[in-house]
């Protein structure tokens, strides 16, 4: 009885490092989808209701904002635990509070923007807004 318990903590010590690094992969997948669906609801807003939308993104803070100058209107997405945003594509000097701040107008171009998301094991996935078509599109990052 003791062998097979040995057995079978020895089984489960080697494969706990895998299991564990799937899940982190599995969550910074799922991650991706909230923010790309609060890009896509941005320009949907900019688009049907004609209101200008500022899009604060804080790495900082692991989190998204959308304001409008519909009052009350105000969105907030905060990144899952053991996600955080790296980075905000193009890179450029943040503000002295470390948020990238962009304005999506009515009728204007869609800023070419991405968001660059990570998990706790250095895994990345940029979350991309395509200025052609307005939607948002996930790329996975590729480290050697």
């Amino acid at each position: 009885m003791i062998v097979v318990a040995a057995i079978i903590g020895l089984i489960a010590a080697i494969s706990f490092p895998s299991a564990s690094a799937g899940i982190e992969s599995a969550r910074l997948a799922s991650a991706t989808d909230p923010v790309a669906t609060f890009l896509n609801a941005a320009v949907n807003r900019v688009e049907r209701r004609q209101q200008p939308i500022e899009l604060i993104v804080s790495p900082r803070e692991s989190r998204i904002w959308l304001y409008s100058n519909e009052p009350g209107f105000t969105r907030e997405l905060k990144m899952a635990d053991g996600i955080v945003i790296e980075g905000v594509l193009p890179p450029v000097e943040e503000d002295a509070d470390g948020a990238r701040r962009f304005l999506l107008m009515p009728g204007a171009t869609i800023p070419g923007i991405g968001i660059q998301i990570a998990n706790r094991r250095g895994a990345h996935r940029i979350v991309r807004l395509d200025p052609m078509t307005g939607f948002p599109r996930v790329e996975s990052v590729v480290t050697n």
